[in-house]
């Protein structure tokens, strides 16, 4: 079954738009590997988190602010697809 994802976010804060946002790249870029995205207010004042099948995958205030949506993508590829490429996006490889 394809997996499910949360994006919990704060609707005081004025979230709504970055959520709807970030659902819309992670639908577009994960068509076949996803079964949903959905938008869930949050009750917690400053609370913006993503889950994958209640995993949590992200979290606003650990991460200390908002990633750059290639850095979310890439967090939801390595779960529900890591052979995926992300083109363009997807993370250089260090140097050894």
């Amino acid at each position: 079954m394809k997996p499910s994802i949360i994006i919990e976010y704060c609707p005081k804060c004025g979230w709504l738009l970055r959520a709807a946002y970030m659902a819309q790249e992670i639908l577009t870029t994960f068509t076949d590997d996803v079964r949903q995205v959905t938008l869930q207010p949050s009750d917690v004042g400053g609370s913006y988190k993503i889950f994958i099948d209640d995993k949590k995958i992200f979290d606003r205030k650990e991460y200390n602010g908002f990633p750059e949506i290639k850095e979310i993508k890439q967090m939801v590829r390595d779960i529900v697809n890591p052979e995926k490429s992300l083109g363009h996006a997807d993370r250089k490889i260090p140097d050894s």
